[in-house]
């Protein structure tokens, strides 16, 4: 069969193996993606345009899954354990192989495209799958390139995506069937036994986040957006603490939803779209996302009526992670491409599971790298294999420690040094509960977090009179514009005091021992920036 679509580029595939024999798909846009989705029965149409699809088994990322080759150039810049577990050459090369014929005869998408917004350090990517609607995923979420480009688009780095592959623990010395691997050397990563398409994009950034450090440049696990005057800000989270959501605001233009750069030069997206959660989606709390699911967006485990073809955004039938992936200019503002200059305002978002954070806190600089290597947050359901319906408090280092080849000490330091250079406010806000633990307590408002991000950023606070809570030691603001001055005092939602008090020391606790543990030598005024535990 002839190879379809924009032809393919001077660097082909043969040179890491791939047969000529192999029917290749290249560069196909998104109109015959759908076309041939639809025809392979990989997903449904929904009323709105957008693509469904189901991933089976796997509806997170398996993060024990995921490995690093382990040879000359990662044995010293990786922080090797639990995080990053290795993989022998010899070991990737087995699997590397087998996989090369297992694809022989299989039908396969190409697409050539970059990560990385600001053309000073861009990478070339390609990505190859079996499922055409993992192709039509890569296109939404990474940066496609002029298309007068594609012929001598050459790749940095291959990405292969085999669902239908199997590992062999026994032989391949991996945990399961399922692996995540990224072999810096060769330049290649297998993502083999899932059908989970996040898994692209996270194993693209653990690249960035190896890579990028040695140019001078942080790589961050946030969203970002920028307000008038270009006055842009960031917004650290892991999945659930609302990156997405609070970076989609009708009042600011959007930079990008989850990943981005932070340069000499300003800030910049490392991808072309958006990977929003959207359980619970509505029309009223999030428009922007919301009118944004459309052609050309590809939805992961969204109930759909196969009749009538409605969504049910409110249906956990197959998970909470439910996902739409979509273009970054489907949001009505976003800002194209996806650079602005340095941020004036940093926000770290954590959903506090216990229910004792304040709403919203104002870090000093030595609080700012407390909170950061800490990452304190709820991982909330169906983010990962293995977790129950129940939020489980987690502390992941920068806020994305999963994603983080390097000592996360690394990046720290990287972001202090920034904080300190451009004179960034810190924030801490709470998108968990108030009133009470998970179970027992509310969420917070939707309507009260973002009049708190907007009259932090917007420089509404500055002469606010604060009060420091005496465990956690941040300064709360005692009035925001938009939030009754109650909702400010997290003790004070408390129907029981005493209650309260406990959970919060026992919090502190938790934050005192992870720290410890993890950065026992770290300097020893961030070290003593912390919660007080008694």
């Amino acid at each position: 069969m002839k190879n379809a679509g924009v032809s393919p580029s001077l660097h082909g595939l043969q040179e890491i193996g791939f047969q000529e024999a192999a029917v290749k798909w290249w560069n196909l846009g998104t109109g015959r993606l759908t076309e041939m989705a639809l025809q392979r029965q990989e997903g449904l149409l929904a009323g709105n345009g957008a693509l469904v699809v189901r991933t089976g088994q796997f509806t997170g990322r398996s993060p024990k899954d995921k490995y690093i080759v382990r040879d000359a150039s990662t044995e010293s810049t990786v922080a090797w354990g639990a995080v990053n577990q290795s993989l022998e050459p010899e070991q990737f090369d087995r699997i590397w192989n087998r996989l090369i014929t297992f694809l022989h005869h299989k039908e396969l998408f190409v697409a050539d495209l970059l990560a990385g917004a600001d053309p000073s350090f861009q990478m070339p990517i390609r990505v190859v799958t079996q499922r055409a609607w993992h192709s039509m995923f890569a296109r939404q979420l990474f940066i496609k390139p002029p298309l007068e480009s594609l012929a001598t688009h050459n790749p940095q780095f291959t990405l292969v995506f085999a669902p239908d592959f199997r590992c062999d623990p026994t032989v391949d010395g991996t945990r399961s069937e399922t692996c995540i691997c990224i072999n810096f050397t060769r330049r290649l990563v297998v993502i083999l036994g899932t059908s989970y398409a996040g898994e692209m994009k996270k194993s693209v950034f653990t690249i960035l986040n190896h890579l990028l450090p040695g140019r001078a440049v942080l790589p961050m696990h946030c969203s970002a957006n920028m307000g008038d005057h270009k006055r842009v800000a960031l917004f650290f989270g892991l999945s659930g603490t609302g990156k997405t959501t609070l970076s989609a605001d009708r009042n600011r233009r959007l930079i990008g939803d989850d990943e981005h750069g932070w340069s000499d030069h300003g800030v910049f997206n490392f991808e072309g779209g958006c990977y929003a959660k959207c359980i619970r989606l509505s029309q009223q709390a999030e428009p922007q996302i919301y009118n944004a699911i459309r052609f050309g967006c590809v939805l992961e485990n969204v109930v759909i009526d196969p009749e009538t073809r409605l969504l049910d955004y409110d249906s956990e039938q197959f998970t909470e992670n439910t996902r739409a992936a979509y273009r970054a200019q489907y949001i009505d503002n976003a800002l194209l491409p996806g650079i602005g200059g340095h941020p004036s305002d940093v926000v770290f978002l954590t959903a506090d599971a216990f229910g004792v954070l304040p709403p919203i806190s104002r870090l000093d600089p030595e609080q700012a790298m407390y909170h950061f290597l800490s990452g304190y947050t709820a991982r909330l359901a169906g983010t990962e294999r293995g977790l129950g319906k129940e939020p489980q408090a987690t502390f992941s280092a920068c806020f994305g420690e999963p994603f983080l080849p390097r000592s996360p000490l690394e990046y720290a330091r990287m972001l202090g040094e920034k904080l300190q250079r451009h004179k960034a406010r810190v924030w801490l806000i709470n998108t968990g509960w108030a009133g009470g633990p998970a179970g027992v307590g509310s969420r917070m408002r939707l309507a009260y977090t973002r009049a708190m991000v907007n009259a932090a950023v917007d420089g509404e606070l500055g002469d606010v009179p604060v009060t420091q809570h005496p465990v956690f030691r941040v300064n709360v603001p005692q009035f925001c514009p938009g939030v009754p001055n109650e909702f400010l005092d997290a003790r004070g939602m408390w129907a029981d005091k005493d209650a309260y008090d406990h959970a919060a020391r026992d919090l502190a606790a938790r934050f005192a021992e992870n720290f410890s543990e993890k950065f026992g030598s770290v300097a020893a005024a961030i070290a003593a920036a912390g919660p007080v535990p008694a």
